[in-house]
């Protein structure tokens, strides 16, 4: 099987490659994939037939024209997998909106779209091992207040765990500061991963979707 993956950021594109080559073997063996990174999450545009602005890396802005030309394209051995974070919006209506996509597509190409519940993070957060192997100090009170897939600023905890100064030293450094220390974590904590011991439930929807298309 061959898969395109869409992912809202770098750092999450990392973690996912990551975790295809736990669950599926090495890339190009039995199946193989491509990722493809945006620039965050955007918004879908009212004409989902409509051309879309160049400028704009956002992954739901181009998600109806990159979905109409995977239809046209890809072959019955090959998936699309859409992976985005929910942040604050109600998951029902964003997977809804997300399937919207698909009006327009003749023929519809396969797809499996997944939710990080609230942000990728959570997903390097449901293997508390890994994140402390990744990072041997880091702080494990921090770690114990986090409520797996809750609405809490997911980042926001991880960066307390792990980084020095934590969330705060972050922001008061803005841009880039906070997108490179996400690819950092992904790099670093997603190795360690187990994918049987992860307790993000937003995870897990996500292998289980994969394997599915796998086989």
């Amino acid at each position: 099987m061959r898969f395109e993956v869409l992912v809202e950021d770098k750092s999450g594109s990392i973690t996912i490659d990551i975790v295809l080559g736990t669950i599926l073997g090495k890339n190009g063996a039995e199946h193989c994939w491509t990722m493809h990174s945006f620039k965050g999450l955007g918004h879908i545009p009212r004409n989902l037939r409509g051309a879309t602005n160049p400028r704009n890396q956002k992954i739901l802005h181009n998600l109806p024209r990159l979905l109409r030309a995977y239809g046209k394209s890809l072959d019955d051995a090959s998936s699309v997998i859409v992976v985005v974070d929910l942040d604050d919006r109600d998951c029902i209506n964003a997977k809804q909106d997300l399937l919207s996509t698909l009006a327009p597509c003749h023929p519809c190409p396969r797809t499996l779209f997944r939710i990080a519940i609230e942000e990728m993070e959570a997903w390097l957060l449901g293997d508390r091992d890994a994140v402390t192997a990744a990072y041997p100090q880091a702080d494990t009170q921090v770690l114990d207040t986090y409520a797996q897939d809750s609405i809490c600023g997911t980042w926001e905890v991880l960066a307390d765990a792990v980084h020095p100064g934590g969330a705060e030293d972050l922001k008061k450094k803005g841009y880039p500061a906070a997108g490179i220390a996400k690819c950092e974590w992904a790099t670093k904590i997603a190795p360690h991963m187990v994918v049987e011991r992860n307790r993000s439930p937003s995870f897990r929807a996500f292998v289980d979707g994969v394997r599915r298309l796998a086989a």
